[in-house]
């Protein structure tokens, strides 16, 4: 057991780290739990399409209109008390949702508060969660640590939760939502454990005024040329991602011919290539730089975008999904390691947060696109719509993206304790 521990999370990492990544993982597989369970619960509870798709959107909403406040509440405050604080306010929401469905007295509106606490809660804490990272492991050794937190959240809330959910929403729809809450609490009690430097626990900075402190995480990024450069490529290929996997379940049945077996299959098959992207990252962040790895990552992308535009077949989708697993994984996970270099410790809750508004901002924006082309010129139009941006993206920001690569330039941030 000791030797598969130092494979997987490496001593060097330090014991903080340890415990920030247990608690990720128990948390993580509680958020793949409520993956499933969450939409299940409230298909039993209406067959209202609005209703339904209402909780979709209390899933995206809380980002764009929380995550800045996230970001300057984790710069002003101890960052391992606000991850406390956020997961506790979901046990808490977890544990009145619980009983209501013991005791058979939820309602939709219930179950529709519920579900957008919980995902505005995650908010608080994903966003927190993210600035621990760097303080806690040698700026040398985030890419290894975000690989190992990344393999969480695809085997755990990707790939193994969602089956968990369903198949406990199955045995009695009260029994997913007590997994979770159980999860959770793991998590706080797990993060608890976590000793933060000095820097970490309080900043000792100002209570001004809110609007000040977002604007002055939107000027760092504008100012810093690799951050900057970051956060721009992620929203637009957002956009040009929103736009084709927003029509993906039609994509599935009318282009490919895949049942709902078939279009789960999809996700199940990225996952699957993600885990293949955790073994290989490692070596390869060794032989090439970040800055070429995400250059190739944006060929990659485009390219997935041509082949789903071309292809009818089934298989030959499947074997694209599941290279775009392995690159979505690496992508996501360079991301973050190069924006916790570049950033000021002080700097990266609002940086984090100014990154989480172009994400999903740009699958928002996507999404409403993808699904004006498919119902005006048929399924495969936002798939063409996402090539052809991408791909005249890649070459208006060529150039720029070398500046990714010369990140380990930028200042450094605080050194973390070992």
């Amino acid at each position: 057991m000791g030797r598969a521990a130092e494979i997987l999370v490496p001593a060097r990492l330090g014991t903080g780290f340890r415990w920030l990544i247990a608690s990720s993982w128990s948390t993580n597989l509680g958020d793949g739990i409520a993956t499933a369970a969450g939409p299940l619960l409230l298909a039993s509870l209406t067959h209202d399409p609005f209703l339904i798709s209402l909780a979709a959107m209390l899933r995206w909403a809380p980002p764009l209109v929380f995550g800045l406040y996230a970001g300057v509440l984790a710069d002003r405050h101890d960052r391992r008390r606000v991850v406390i604080a956020a997961n506790l306010a979901r046990v808490a929401v977890l544990a009145v949702l619980t009983v209501t469905l013991a005791t058979g007295t939820i309602s939709v509106a219930g179950a529709l508060v519920a579900l957008g606490l919980l995902a505005t809660a995650e908010v608080f804490a994903d966003n927190t969660v993210t600035t621990l990272t760097p303080m806690l492991v040698h700026r040398d050794d985030l890419a290894l640590a975000n690989s190992r937190l990344q393999t969480g959240l695809l085997t755990l809330d990707q790939l193994i939760g969602p089956s968990i959910g369903a198949a406990l929403f199955a045995a009695g729809v009260g029994w997913p939502f007590a997994a979770e809450l159980v999860l959770v609490t793991a998590g706080v009690l797990l993060v608890s454990k976590v000793v933060l430097p000095s820097h970490g626990r309080s900043t000792g900075r100002s209570r001004g005024d809110v609007r000040r402190d977002i604007a002055e995480g939107f000027r760092w990024v504008r100012h810093n040329p690799a951050v900057r450069t970051l956060v721009l490529t992620i929203m637009i290929f957002n956009v040009t991602f929103g736009a084709a996997w927003s029509v993906l379940v039609l994509y599935a049945t009318e282009r490919l011919g895949l049942g709902a077996i078939g279009f789960g299959a999809l996700t199940t098959v990225m996952a699957l290539g993600g885990l293949v992207g955790t073994g290989i990252y490692g070596p390869l962040t060794r032989r090439v730089s970040l800055g070429n790895v995400m250059r190739a990552g944006l060929i990659l992308e485009t390219l997935t975008h041509l082949a789903l535009a071309l292809t009818t077949s089934a298989p030959v989708a499947l074997l694209i999904f599941f290279v775009f697993g392995a690159h979505a994984f690496i992508w996501h996970t360079t991301s973050i390691t190069i924006r916790q270099r570049a950033v000021p410790a002080h700097l990266q809750g609002r940086v984090t947060s100014v990154n989480t508004i172009g994400l999903y901002g740009g699958l928002v924006v996507g999404s409403a696109i993808g699904g004006t082309l498919a119902t005006h010129y048929g399924v495969t139009a936002p798939f063409w719509f996402a090539f052809a941006g991408s791909a005249v993206f890649v070459l208006l920001l060529w150039r720029e993206t070398s500046r990714i690569a010369h990140t380990d330039d930028a200042q450094h941030n605080d050194s973390p304790i070992k």
